[in-house]
């Protein structure tokens, strides 16, 4: 034992083994964390130049089965009403099947970007409609502050926490009391700088017409988007929670929306 010590005490002190033991160290530290406004910078031009067109490819070249669940909860907390929805969606299939066949085609459901389902609630429904502000608006209303960097999906991405970046915001339309309420934490793709992850909530509970109409006392909203082969980002799941008062009645909303079996159209078409 007392001669595997001093085996192991020569080794150490050894100049050579010691400067390569250093380097090694220094080979596995993990990245400096590239600064905020970088990271912003990078996140921006991907969404102004980026994602319609990584939406439309999507779209065009596969197809998916989507299910949509809105559960329904009294002021107790006990559920009064669940719906499920299912649906394939697949445009440029439906068109082609449509072409072939002389009938006309079926419309695709139109993505659900509002908080607030119109089903059976007249809660404000345009809560957080963020596709009528210009992306660098957005992000000029939040203070970004970069916490970290994870593994998300194998894939390492920087998480960064936000929240509205004065108390004096602009205030010109109903959304914006939504929205300058708000603070929650991204995950953004390393690589690509797509969003890969969002959760958010309201710091404060927001009236409806000062209150007459009702109040909204608690939102969450997230979503989580996968990344792919060809580098298509899209929604593998999407979830939002209200709680609030509608006139006199209070009520809460869970939603959730999941995008399963995603396939090539091009596969699918030379099964057929």
């Amino acid at each position: 034992m007392n001669r595997a010590f001093a085996i192991m005490a020569v080794m150490l002190s050894w100049p050579g083994l010691a400067t390569a033991q250093t380097n090694n160290a220094r080979r596995i530290e993990p990245k400096a964390l590239p600064t905020m406004d970088f990271v912003l910078q990078q996140m921006v031009t991907r969404a102004v130049e980026k994602e319609d067109k990584n939406d439309n490819l999507f779209t065009m070249n596969y197809q998916y089965n989507r299910v949509r669940t809105w559960v329904y909860r009294d002021s107790k907390g006990e559920v009064t009403s669940r719906e499920e929805k299912k649906s394939v969606e697949n445009k440029p299939l439906r068109l082609a099947d449509a072409s072939q066949t002389g009938s006309s085609p079926v419309p695709t459901p139109v993505a659900n970007d509002k908080l607030v389902t119109a089903m059976r609630s007249n809660m404000p429904r345009t809560a957080l409609k963020v596709k009528n502000y210009s992306i660098p608006d957005l992000v000029k209303r939040f203070q970004f502050t970069l916490v970290g960097r994870e593994m998300l999906n194998g894939r390492p991405t920087l998480v960064a926490d936000f929240k509205p970046a004065s108390d004096d915001l602009p205030l010109k339309n109903f959304a914006d009391k939504f929205i300058n309420q708000v603070a929650g934490r991204v995950w953004v793709d390393e690589e690509d700088y797509a969003i890969a992850r969002t959760e958010l909530h309201l710091i404060q509970q927001v009236n409806v017409i000062a209150g007459l109409v009702g109040t909204v006392r608690k939102l969450n909203y997230g979503f989580k988007r996968e990344r792919t082969p060809e580098g298509y980002w899209f929604a593998r799941s999407t979830h939002w929670h209200l709680e609030g008062r509608e006139l006199v009645v209070n009520r809460s909303i869970d939603y959730h929306e999941t995008k399963l079996n995603e396939q090539k159209i091009v596969a699918t078409a030379t099964a057929r």
